[in-house]
């Protein structure tokens, strides 16, 4: 039975995203009719697709450049997520000191980079999309989560960021909840966005910069050029691509390239969109600086402020449906959804009365190792990225660049990486990934409940280099 209160607080939230669910939506552009021939193919209208494309024309405003995306552009995981557009290439400086502990220096350096040139991109191209540098908070919600934060940030300051370490009344004068018991706070390393119109901004600067966007064009199939020309072949449902390069940025959904589905698993995030706030509801979180916060379980809640005062509020019940099949009707899923509400409403028992406008689920890329990877095939002709793993507002940009980087054979700093040379590990094949992925889902649960005690299941996957994070 829900929750009297949880049940008034969703009854008139609209099934969709709140971010793509705007007045000033741009019109889709035209479906591909015919046979066309580019420079460059990128295959997805989300972001890892949209800054290759407008990259790529910076780079030479000559090349030709031809942007396919099954939909509209932005509309599945970019035009979903929270707005976390972070520094990070490694899905935080944890996962990355595991993973890359050599390259650390040169990734948070690139890392930061990437992010101060994003937000001159959004100046540049005049982007409404909210873009503010906040930095971040990382809560604590149980006394467990504690342990290990002062390493943590002298781990980061090693590195050259700025942390504070909070105990439970600093936390709480960041951000008011009886819940917190400590934290860190980041002054840098993040921006907040509305990534629906980032999405959208970046649609439109690669229009004027010439790049030519069908939507409504889904990719069929892909080969090599036959009639003994150079390049590849895309299929459309009317018409076709023939280009001498392509670059693939579909995230989770079904790959052009059978590879790259032995790495990436689809897993689906839900979240909640409050109505504004008044000025008293706003005054009594005492929110700083608007930063974006997340708490510390390892199934864990993110949550930021909007520009007109509403709360997002999502995460915690990643879900991966058997199979890996993916269908639009999974974006709702109204039990999360009430999960999620009982818990906006524990940690900020103050907004009680508060109702949701919007509730919406979106596909994540995911990979074993928690950030992207890269790849080529073909003899070089084509370039892919994806396992973004839910952290890859900032990150798309510096994989365009990698993918760029790639097709041009140039050697550069970027492709030496061994984020970019090397390969997460692969998950097994159904039925075994779906058994794997499930069991691993309710030991990180059963971890949150048990004071962060990991079973002998997640202690395997940490000694194998796997250490599931939500």
């Amino acid at each position: 039975m829900i929750n009297p209160q949880v049940a008034r607080s969703l009854a008139g939230a609209a099934p969709r995203s709140f971010w793509l669910d705007q007045p000033d939506a741009p019109d889709p552009l035209p479906a591909l009719t015919g046979r066309v021939t580019a420079d460059l193919a990128v295959v997805g209208g989300g972001f890892t697709g949209l800054w290759t494309a407008l990259l790529a024309r910076e780079r030479d405003p000559s090349l030709d450049v031809v942007l396919l995306e099954a939909r509209t552009a932005g509309w599945a995981a970019s035009g979903r997520n929270g707005g976390f557009c972070s520094a990070s290439l490694t899905h935080g400086l944890a996962n990355g000191l595991e993973r890359f502990p050599a390259e650390m220096p040169l990734l948070e350096r690139l890392g930061a980079e990437n992010l101060r040139e994003i937000g001159e991109t959004v100046a540049a191209y005049g982007v409404d999309c909210d873009f503010a540098l906040t930095g971040e908070l990382n809560l604590a919600t149980a006394p467990w989560q504690l342990d290990g934060l002062a390493e943590e940030a002298a781990a980061a300051r090693a590195l050259g960021h700025e942390v504070e370490v909070l105990d439970a009344a600093a936390a709480r004068q960041e951000l008011n909840s009886p819940l917190f018991a400590g934290g860190l706070r980041y002054p840098g390393g993040n921006a907040m966005v509305e990534p629906g119109r980032l999405a959208w901004g970046l649609r439109r600067a690669c229009l004027e910069a010439g790049v030519r966007i069908y939507e409504n064009t889904p990719a069929g199939s892909l080969a090599r050029a036959g009639g003994g020309e150079a390049g590849l072949e895309l299929t459309t449902p009317y018409g076709s691509v023939r280009a001498g390069t392509v670059v693939l940025g579909t995230g989770a959904f079904r790959p052009l390239l059978r590879r790259i589905g032995n790495y990436v698993i689809p897993v689906w995030d839900y979240a909640l969109m409050t109505e504004p706030l008044t000025a008293a509801q706003l005054a009594s979180l005492g929110w700083k600086d608007r930063r974006g916060a997340s708490d510390l379980g390892n199934q864990f809640h993110y949550f930021r402020l909007t520009r007109d005062d509403r709360i997002l509020w999502g995460g915690y019940d990643a879900v991966y449906f058997n199979g890996g099949r993916i269908h639009e009707e999974q974006a709702q899923r109204p039990r999360t959804f009430a999960m999620l509400a009982e818990h906006f409403f524990a940690t900020f028992p103050q907004l009680e009365g508060v109702s949701f406008s919007h509730a919406w689920g979106g596909v994540i890329d995911t990979c074993t190792r928690f950030c992207p990877f890269f790849g080529t095939a073909y003899g070089g002709r084509l370039a892919y990225a994806a396992g973004y793993t839910g952290l890859g507002v900032g990150a798309t940009r510096f994989a365009a660049q990698v993918l760029l980087d790639l097709l041009e054979k140039s050697g550069s700093e970027r492709t030496r990486l061994t984020l970019v040379t090397s390969k997460p590990v692969p998950f097994p094949p159904e039925p075994v990934r779906s058994a794997v992925v499930q069991l691993t889902r309710s030991s990180l649960a059963r971890a949150d409940r048990n004071e962060g005690r990991r079973d002998a299941w997640l202690r395997l996957l940490d000694r194998l280099g796997l250490g599931f994070d939500s």
